[in-house]
């Protein structure tokens, strides 16, 4: 049963509203999300920030009819794909994006699935009963048996993340009651008054950006001056040069001013203490 027309339109107001009241959006992806979680991720964002969910034809659509007056939010539709949602906040956004990433549940490993990183069987013992070594065998798993139940000897990777989760490997997770994957949302991209970056961005420090803003402001000063270029960055170089210039001029002639004056004094006592 489709979207009735009403519904649609509902749907269209409050994405036109939430763009207008948040500067930022977190474009996530829920693939794997149920109900009952999808619940419990949009309490714990109560107060933070808002979930709005649609099919991405209706995002689009929607986008397309805002972009005439908000041309910005272009740069949202490559991301329309998949199974996805957006979180609007006007909060920090580290902050927005721990709790968004916080709400996680153990699922367990499925034939045909997508293992989202890699499972590794720890050695150790079972409690399994001999009469399934020939599993563990078949698996390329060694084992051992140990006070009448199977113990595993080392460490091995049963999965690989990126790829499918074979049904032996399926069955095997499952009968050592292993739930190696945990699912929730995931942060795609990130939108903040019209601009989009990725998620990596927030990890760096405040530090660090100081740290390459004044690098760069260095490195234009040293061009602009080996250029002779005045800039903004370069002002001050120019400006001490050009008095420390002065101040030569000064002590290799009679002219004198009160800051050669000064310079003056200080190389007589220095010589006096030589």
């Amino acid at each position: 049963m489709g979207i009735s027309r009403a519904t649609k339109e509902a749907w269209f107001v409050k994405l036109n509203e939430l763009l207008d009241n948040y500067p930022s959006i977190f474009i996530v992806n829920v693939d794997n999300v149920g109900s009952q979680q999808m619940h419990q991720i949009r309490a714990s964002l109560r107060g933070k920030a808002t979930v709005l969910m649609g099919k991405n034809t209706m995002v689009r659509r929607a986008l397309r009819m805002i972009m005439a007056e908000k041309p910005q939010f272009e740069k949202l539709m490559p991301y329309v794909k998949g199974n996805i949602g957006f979180v609007f906040t006007s909060g920090d956004l580290k902050d927005i994006r721990t709790a968004i990433l916080a709400n996680r549940v153990a699922a367990p490993a499925r034939a045909g699935g997508f293992a989202p990183a890699d499972v590794t069987v720890s050695a150790g013992n079972t409690g399994m009963e001999p009469g399934k070594t020939s599993f563990f065998q078949a698996l390329g798993i060694p084992t051992k048996i140990a006070r009448g139940t199977i113990e595993i000897v080392s460490d091995v990777k049963v999965v690989s993340g990126g790829t499918r989760v074979g049904s032996s490997e399926a069955m095997l997770l499952n009968m050592l009651n292993i739930s190696p994957f945990t699912y929730g949302m995931s942060v795609v991209q990130i939108y903040d008054n019209g601009q989009t970056f990725g998620t990596e961005v927030l990890d760096v420090e405040e530090k660090v950006l100081v740290e390459r803003f004044q690098l760069g402001i260095k490195q234009i000063a040293a061009i602009s001056l080996a250029l002779n270029y005045p800039t903004i960055a370069s002002v001050t170089h120019s400006l001490v040069n050009a008095y420390k210039n002065l101040l030569a001029v000064s002590l290799a002639t009679d002219f004198e001013f009160e800051g050669s004056a000064k310079v003056s004094i200080a190389l007589m006592i220095g010589m006096a203490h030589a």
